[in-house]
């Protein structure tokens, strides 16, 4: 296992009102790979140690890692790295960590992304990463959110170069025509490639979302070794 490495919170970017983004300095950091995570470790002045895993949010190409926390209110490093958390502030960090549910241009395409809520932030590490190498992979994003003020990177989800579609289950904007409901087998297979173009499926979000999204893309003729997933539970934060 890697050395924990001494990190400064670079910068703060308030992303909804649950979620922001830790841009980081992390000096030794030796780079990553799009769809990786990092272990965050916090320790108290009595010594006490909390940790978790965060998704690391920006492209290999940005140089330190970057990454987007949601707030669980009951949690013990979220809510502080959300709302309290300043340039300057000090903490460790571990990784990167996983080779799995990663993403490199050289790989191609076509790139089918779903996402639930937060499951966008390795996502978007992939998407950025396209977009600075300038990869011509067809790429498509489907994002599913309970409402348009829980959409994180809505600002710049529209100049990454994908296709993305929207989802929404509790409340649509005004005049919204698009999909308003929880993904599901038919919403699939109208928005993903089809099987025969053989596309890189990465699916992330909530362990019963993760789990049915893949069921129905292989019920719907995708092959289970082009599906990769990560999922996140109701506990921890």
């Amino acid at each position: 296992m890697a050395d924990w490495l001494q990190a400064e919170v670079r910068e703060v970017v308030p992303e909804t009102p649950s979620a922001a983004t830790l841009r980081l300095a992390v000096p030794g950091w030796r780079g990553h790979t799009a769809g990786q995570h990092l272990d965050v470790r916090l320790t108290a002045e009595d010594g006490y140690t909390a940790q978790r895993s965060y998704s690391i949010a920006s492209a290999p190409e940005d140089g330190d890692p970057a990454i987007t926390v949601e707030r669980l209110d009951d949690g013990e490093v979220s809510p502080y790295l959300v709302d309290e958390a300043q340039p300057g502030d000090h903490l460790e960090v571990r990784g990167p960590v996983g080779g799995w549910f990663v993403w490199l241009a050289s790989r191609g395409g076509p790139l089918l992304l779903v996402a639930g809520g937060s499951g966008i932030v390795p996502l978007m590490a992939m998407l950025r990463h396209r977009a600075n190498v300038r990869s011509d992979a067809p790429a498509r994003l489907l994002l599913s959110a309970r409402r348009p003020r829980d959409v994180i990177y809505a600002p710049e989800l529209p100049t990454v170069g994908a296709e993305i579609v929207h989802t929404y289950t509790r409340e649509a904007p005004p005049g919204w025509t698009g999909y308003a409901r929880r993904v599901d087998r038919a919403m699939l297979e109208e928005v993903a490639f089809a099987p025969a173009e053989r596309p890189w499926v990465f699916v992330c979000g909530a362990t019963a979302f993760v789990e049915s999204v893949a069921e129905d893309l292989v019920a719907l003729g995708h092959h289970a070794s082009r599906i990769r997933t990560e999922r996140f539970g109701a506990t921890g934060g």
